[in-house]
């Protein structure tokens, strides 16, 4: 669930009027999707396969195909912002599964490359994979985890962004800037 911090955070910094909420919830959506690859599982496609759990599915490639994908259904007003949005919404998927320390990696450029990728820091503990793993003392560590290193640095990182946009409007309007 905390790959939606990630969206959430940048909505707040975008501000109302540049993205609908529709697109919002879009990304949100997009931000977990790359997780649906566990239903290969049961299909018999193994952890490690390129379509296997953090394989093609959190590539950044994927990421692309999917955002210009929903470009073409939603049709947006502002292409650009919307298309950057929903990208870096799915892409910090495997982006922020690089972080974990466990799991085999992320193939952030797949097809290219298959090799799966960690950062050079791991410092999110890896999720269990099932709802039953995850409601456990296990899943709680891995909550705290999250909040730790993907919720407050992003509630940090708003809190500092829209208090600069604030200060800066003041600072406009005293010197008779602002419109």
């Amino acid at each position: 669930m905390s790959h939606a911090a990630v969206p959430i955070a940048g909505a707040l910094l975008l501000g109302r009027g540049r993205l609908s909420v529709p697109v919002i919830i879009v990304g949100i959506i997009f931000a977990m999707l790359p997780d649906a690859d566990v239903i290969g599982f049961p299909l018999g496609i193994d952890y490690a396969d390129s379509w296997g759990h953090r394989g093609a599915t959190h590539s950044l490639l994927f990421a692309a195909a999917a955002a210009l994908l929903a470009i073409a259904l939603i049709r947006p007003q502002r292409y650009v912002v919307v298309s950057l949005f929903l990208f870096v919404a799915m892409a910090s998927h495997g982006l922020l599964d690089t972080l974990t320390n466990g799991g085999l990696g992320s193939a952030l450029f797949w097809p290219w490359d298959e090799t799966r990728h960690f950062a050079p820091l791991t410092p999110i503990a890896v999720s269990p994979i099932g709802i039953s793993d995850f409601i456990s003392s296990r899943g709680m560590k891995v909550l705290q985890s999250e909040a730790i290193w993907i919720w407050a640095p992003l509630a940090m990182l708003v809190a500092t962004v829209l208090s600069l946009k604030q200060w800066r409007m003041r600072w406009l309007r005293q010197n008779g800037m602002a419109q």
